[in-house]
């Protein structure tokens, strides 16, 4: 995981010290579910809410070293600052939370990624003409 430009040890540590076995969970979203990452449906009949609070359930320190590490890889990644910026202006309320949650579940499925493959990361490379 220290391969990702932004992440360090500590943030690694972190994250593979409440995520455990890779193997436990079936895919990413299982991992996304376990940190919190989500916002559960809130309706009635026909009705759907549009401003839904996080989860409040799962593991809050694999939540907190999540979303840090979304930030901190946005200010280095440029494919995750365009998806940051993207996710920013989609929304008029609570844009910087949303957009940062959004960022990790990102950040999620390339951590899921790594570790049930073992490999390091090797970021897109532009295509210059």
């Amino acid at each position: 995981l220290e391969t990702i430009p932004g992440l360090g040890p500590v943030s690694c540590a972190g994250i593979l010290a409440e995520i455990g076995d890779i193997e436990r969970f079936e895919n990413q979203a299982a991992i996304a579910k376990f940190a919190g990452l989500f916002w559960p449906r809130h309706q009635s009949g026909d009705y759907e809410a549009d401003d839904k609070m996080l989860a409040r359930t799962g593991n809050r320190y694999l939540r907190y070293y999540l979303v840090e590490a979304a930030n901190l890889v946005r200010r280095h990644e440029p494919e995750y600052r365009a998806f940051y910026q993207k996710k920013y202006r989609e929304v008029q309320k609570h844009s910087h939370k949303r957009a940062l949650v959004l960022t990790a579940r990102k950040l999620v499925r390339l951590i899921d990624a790594l570790l049930r493959n073992g490999q390091i990361y090797a970021p897109k490379k532009k295509v210059t003409r």
